[in-house]
């Protein structure tokens, strides 16, 4: 049986799909007509170097610009560099600086991999709910153009977490992972994959959504698997770049860390966002557009006696 449900009208001319994945409430609309209205050019603004004056993440400065754990030291694997959030969100919320240079053409599976490595190992001991996240480009919602994850944990799931496991603790087949599985293999949404399954979201929660199902629950499990995802991932930034995107979110997400069996299984997401361009820098990134919880900067007890109220 599906696990979403499906509404089709026409409106204008058009024709505009209301989806809602029925064990989480989710839903979206997807109109194929907007795509038609050349907003997303082609970037000419990035430039790809080794190093950039002032950039805290380039290696010549990222040991004197950054903070490291409490034991005195960074996570280095690879040319990655793991170090705390200087502004974190979240209880405990770690940066994982992807690539020596400053920007890359593209990234190698090497590079990839070990920076998931290095993220995961900053969050396992940590007993909470944990996520592996990137933002990708200014557009997506990225501060700095260095390439870099963002390890989030806290006691309690995010929104999107939260979902899924109610999902899984209230699915009537008992493994709700394994009805999508079942319902995506081999079918028209499966783009790779079979361990780990690869598919478009038939709901999608942004552009050109593609999810990959992971076979285990906890963070501590992600480095038996990284090369297999970092390959994964790879292939999904490149079927971006062929849509012509090149900026994008991505969201790791786990079961809750220490053992706790809920049903939940870690999955992958990424989504596509509009391409750099000078006015696109966003305040919508990872938390907002995939975990489904917005970060703001202003307590509300406050706007009013900054007003004129």
């Amino acid at each position: 049986m599906p696990y979403f449900s499906e509404d089709v009208i026409r409106s204008n001319g058009a024709t505009i799909l209301y989806r809602r994945e029925d064990a989480t409430g989710i839903s979206c609309r997807i109109s194929p007509v907007r795509g038609v209205r050349d907003i997303n050019p082609a970037s000419s603004l990035l430039q790809y170097r080794d190093e950039v004056l002032d950039c805290p993440f380039c290696r010549s400065r990222i040991f004197s610009r950054t903070e490291p754990f409490d034991d005195g030291d960074w996570i280095t694997r690879g040319e990655s560099v793991t170090f705390p959030n200087l502004y974190p969100f979240a209880d405990r919320h770690t940066v994982t600086v992807i690539t020596r240079a400053h920007m890359v053409e593209s990234f190698t599976r090497e590079q990839i991999s070990d920076a998931l490595i290095a993220s995961a190992s900053s969050l396992e001991s940590y007993l909470g709910y944990p996520s592996i996240n990137w933002n990708f480009l200014p557009s997506a919602g990225a501060s700095l153009l260095h390439p870099h994850l963002q390890g989030v944990a806290d006691a309690f799931p995010t929104s999107l977490c939260r979902l899924y496991l109610t999902a899984s603790k209230n699915s009537p087949s008992g493994n709700y992972w394994r009805t999508i599985r079942e319902t995506e293999e081999g079918g028209p949404r499966h783009l790779f994959g079979d361990e780990i399954l690869w598919y478009a979201n038939p709901v999608p929660i942004g552009e050109c959504e593609i999810r990959g199902l992971l076979p285990f629950r906890e963070v501590s499990d992600l480095p038996h698997y990284a090369d297999e995802i970092a390959d994964g991932i790879l292939r999904i930034i490149r079927l971006f770049h062929s849509f012509g995107s090149v900026a994008f979110n991505m969201g790791i997400l786990f079961g809750k860390n220490g053992g706790v069996h809920d049903g939940m299984h870690a999955f992958c997401t990424l989504i596509a966002r509009i391409n750099p361009n000078p006015d696109s820098i966003s305040d919508s990134a990872f938390m907002e557009r995939i975990h489904r919880e917005p970060v703001v900067m202003t307590l509300p007890e406050e706007i009013r006696t900054a007003s004129l109220f």
